[in-house]
Order: structure tokens, then sequence, then C-alpha cells
């Protein structure tokens, strides 16, 4: 799965058009990452840019923005409304997709690094990349803002966690910047059928972690209760990692619940719409939908579709369309102006702007392209796409299954078959296109220079290794359409029998993509001039397919004996 990372720095300059252009524009065109969004705040005096890649282009451009923005911007003349010590105030690293957040940390540690030891700027690393519990905390770092770093920066108990503990003039001008790693926060509304923003902000209250000051008597208009520290006692709100207020929008004539999910590991959106409803039902208002402010992540759209289907007793085995609907029409999203997932979704929006893919060809297109002069995609593609035609069959069978009339205690049972058909297709997919690219990367390994030594032994170590991969992404073809087999043998049996024969020609197709990608690893084995791992390699490949043949036959005995001719 292709790594993504978000960062979010905020730079302490709202008001100057041409430094905001300046940075946007430094980010924009570094290599490998694409900016989402450029938001600038005149009152505060600041401006938030959000940009995405893979992880080493995200902090490369992180450290070159921060670099320039200690250039440009002098906190020795900077005022705003917002908190600040520095002129690039935070810099949080946050997973997208395929990277962990112990992974997220190491980046930010040795983004950290470097702007610390090459640019002489005081940081502080906060939230998962903190080194300590009290520097998890954004505005613990942050206290005493820019005025008192010069006093912070000569206690002992802060000295940075990287780069320099002296005040200078480069300090002066730079201040400290907070690097972290944190998880995906989520700028959510959630639309009432009130107008009321008191009502709105007591459900608010009733939510959000932070909950509600207790008072004596009258919840409103008593007296606030203080513990024995001298500090107001709290009620906690039931939903974790949210801040909320209840607010009216003019524009929309309601009034809204307005959260940040700070973490959408904790409390994910579909979470906190339910307790929304719940809470507001309580107090005889009803929610009408909901509004997202910004973007969100893939999964995150992904699990709410999940969770409202599961809430039906239905498969969650559909594809990745369908469960976004499902997410958008549940949620309410589309209530207040139309949801476009690939303007919403940070994985779609990339999308636009990378190659076309062989799996988003139409079928014709797909056969069209294999027609043609060119020597790829070949064998190897087409025995991946036969593979996820035959997935989709038997992920078809679980999903009819799942919703059969009389079977209704078993639609979960189908639905975990159906996911799992729906896991083959897809890595299958991704198959097609890998195979290609292999062939392609082989291809361009015979055309690169043997001008000299040097060159002629490059030119071979790459040959080789482009040989092995052309023998490898078969392999995984082969291994992933024969587990495959395995939900076609189990619709097969138990599946409804209306759509058995799906469930045979799907064992057929699977069959043939292990003896297609067979086929490939062969023709390519002479090219590998390892013959000890060449011939361990097809030693797998005739394991793999002489399982697939016998799996086959029980699959198709078991499909034909139930079909009654």
């Amino acid at each position: 799965m292709l790594q993504l990372l978000e960062c979010v720095p905020n730079f302490s300059e709202g008001r100057d058009e041409a430094v905001i252009g300046r940075l946007a524009e430094l980010i924009r065109s570094s290599e490998g990452v694409r900016l989402l969004n450029v938001d600038p705040g005149k009152a505060t005096n600041r401006t938030v840019y959000t940009f995405v890649g893979s992880p080493e282009a995200v902090v490369e451009a992180a450290f070159q923005a921060i670099k320039e923005a200690a250039l440009l911007i002098d906190m020795r003349q900077h005022h705003g409304e917002h908190p600040r010590f520095g002129a690039t105030d935070v810099c949080p690293l946050v997973p997208v997709s395929g990277i962990s957040m112990e992974e997220t940390v190491e980046w930010a540690l040795k983004l950290s690094r470097r702007v610390g030891e090459e640019l002489g700027i005081p940081v502080y690393c906060y939230e998962f990349a903190a080194s300590s519990e009290e520097r998890r905390s954004l505005a613990h770092c942050r206290s005493g803002e820019y005025e008192g770093l010069r006093e912070k920066l000569a206690l002992p108990e802060w000295k940075p966690d990287f780069g320099p503990a002296v005040w200078s003039d480069r300090v002066a001008r730079s201040g400290a910047t907070a690097i972290g790693a944190r998880n995906f926060l989520v700028a959510y509304n959630v639309n009432l059928n009130t107008t009321s923003v008191r009502r709105a902000n007591s459900v608010a209250f009733d939510v959000r972690e932070a909950g509600r000051v207790l008072r004596e008597g009258d919840p409103v208009t008593g007296k606030v209760v203080t513990g024995a520290d001298g500090e107001p006692v709290r009620i906690p709100g039931t939903l974790r990692k949210v801040r909320a207020i209840g607010w009216f929008i003019r524009e929309y004539g309601i009034a809204q619940i307005s959260m940040n999910l700070t973490d959408i590991t904790i409390t994910p959106v579909h979470v906190a719409f339910d307790e929304v409803c719940e809470k507001a039902r309580l107090r005889g208002i009803r929610v009408t939908g909901s509004e997202l402010v910004g973007l969100i992540p893939l999964h995150a759209m992904l699990e709410a579709g999940r969770y409202f289907l599961r809430k039906q007793q239905r498969s969650t085995g559909v594809p990745d369309g369908e469960l976004i609907r499902i997410a958008v029409k549940s949620l309410g999203l589309d209530e207040l102006a139309p949801f476009d997932p690939k303007k919403r979704i940070i994985e779609y929006m990339l999308e636009e702007d990378a190659p076309a893919k062989l799996e988003d060809l139409t079928v014709r297109g797909f056969a069209e392209e294999t027609a043609s002069e060119s020597p790829a995609p070949g064998g190897g593609s087409v025995s991946a796409a036969v593979g996820a035609f035959g997935a989709s069959l038997g992920t078809m069978v679980a999903n009819l299954s799942s919703h059969k009339r009389g079977w209704d205690d078993r639609w979960e049972e189908f639905s975990e078959w159906a996911e799992k058909g729906k896991h083959y297709y897809n890595t299958l997919l991704a198959y097609v296109e890998e195979d290609t690219l292999a062939f392609n990367r082989l291809m361009d390994a015979f055309g690169l220079p043997k001008n000299s030594e040097t060159e002629i032994t490059a030119r071979n170590e790459a040959i080789q290794a482009a040989t092995l991969n052309t023998m490898l992404v078969p392999l995984k073809v082969m291994q992933v359409a024969l587990e495959s087999m395995e939900v076609m043998k189990t619709m097969a049996g138990i599946g409804n029998p209306n759509s058995v024969s799906d469930a045979g020609v799907g064992a057929l197709c699977a069959r043939t993509a292990v003896r297609g990608a067979w086929l490939n690893v062969k023709i390519n084995a002479s090219g590998l001039a390892d013959k000890a791992r060449a011939a361990e390699i097809l030693g797998q490949a005739e394991d793999l397919a002489a399982k697939a043949e016998t799996l086959e036959g029980e699959i198709l005995k078991i499909a034909e004996g139930k079909i009654k001719v």
C-alpha cells in the first residue's frame, strides 16, 4: 500500500500576501507532494497549509518551508491573536494511509533533528513524538509564547529536544518550532432542527470531552462548584478527543454542533454523529444531517459505511463506492451541499494527478490496450485481471447470500466471506498494474548505458533485479488467486444455491489466473543468472499450480452436483 503522510504547518504570517504566496509556491513545487489547502487568517496573523505525499517527500518539503519561513518572517515584529512562539509555530505530521504512528514519529524526529542542527532553530517535539508526558501537550510546549522564549531557554527543564538552548540573533528572529506526530483531525459539524444556540450548546457540552462546569442547583445559573484546588469541577462529556460548541449559521438558518475530532482513531466521525443524535433526541432536538469541513482520509469514510451497514445487518463486503454512498447518506453529508468524494477524500484527490492505471480502464479499454502492438499489458496482467474477476464472483455470491430471505441470522457469516473476497480481488487488481510495471522496468534495465565497466556492472545488476521481479510478481498472483478459491469453495457449499454456478465460474477464473501466471514465471526464469533461486521459485509455482488444479476440481464437483438439469 502507498504510504501517505499529511503535514499541516502553521506559519506566523497571515497578512502579507507575498510571504503567504511564496511559502505556498515552495510547497506546491516540491517534488512528490500536493498542496491541498492554504488558509490565511488576518486576525490571528498565521496561515495554515495542508499538503500530502510520500513520507520522504513531505519531510523534505516541510524542511524547506521551515527554512524559508525563518528567512521571511521576523518574530520580533509579529503580533496576532493566536498563541505562537515561532515563524513556523507548529508542524505536525499525520499518518493518512499505509503508515503507522510509530513510523510517523520516526519521520517527525528526523525532521526535528534537521531543523535543529541545520537551521539552528529550537525544536520541541509534541504529541506522539514527545520526549516526556508533559511535552505531549502543544499548549505546554508553547507556554510563555514568543515573548517568554528567551527566559524559557535558560531553564534546564525547557531545553529543546533539538537545536540551540541559547538565545541568539537567529533565534530571536525565528523563534522556536513545535514538531510532532498526531492522528488525523477532522473538522465536522452536525446540523440541528433548531435555531437556538443555547440548546445546541447543551448538546455540545453533553458530548465534548471537556464536558461542562458543575453548578449547584440550576445547571445554567447555579453557583460554580470548585474542587480542593480551587478549580471548577467539571462533568465530562461522552466523547473522548472531541472539542465541541454550539453556534448558529445564518447562511443555513440552523444551529450546528461544531466539532473538532482531534483523534479519529479514538472517536471516528460515525460515532460522533450517532452520539450527537442521541443526546439531541433526549433534549427534544432532531439531527437533520452533517457537514464535513475540509478533507477526510478514505479509511474514515469506509469505516463509517461499514458501521451503518452493520447496524442494518447488511454485508460490509461491498465495493468502496457503495460504502462511501452509505456513509454520505447515513451521515447526511449532502444535506447542505453536494458531497463529491473526489474532492473531499484525500486519496481520491491525489488520484486526479496520478497517471491512469490499467485497473481503471473499461473492460473494452483493457481488452484493446492488451490487443495493441505494445508487449505490455500481456499474459501476466491478464492473468491477474481474470483472477480478480473470479474473486469478484465469489464475493458476489457471499453478498447475495447475506440478505437471502430466511437466512437473516447468517448475514454476519457471509459478510466476513465477502470481506475476504473483496480483499482478494483488490489485491489482484493491483497486480494487473504491477505486472506491467515489472515488465517495463526490465525493458528499462536493458536500455541502460554500457560504455564502461562500471556502467556494464550496474546494467547487469539492474537486469537481474528486474528479471527476479518479473518472476516474483506472477508468483504473488498465483498465491493470491489460489487463496481466493477458498471463498468460491465455501460459497459453492453453503452460499445461495441460485448462484452456485457463479462460484463455479469464479473457480475457473482463479485456476486460469494461477495457470497463466505460472507460464509467466516459467518464461522469465531463463533470464535469471541465479539458477538456484530460479529453481526455488519454479518449485513454489509448480506446487501452487497443482493445488489450484485440485481445488478447481473440488469446487466444480460441488457446483455441478447442485445444478439440476
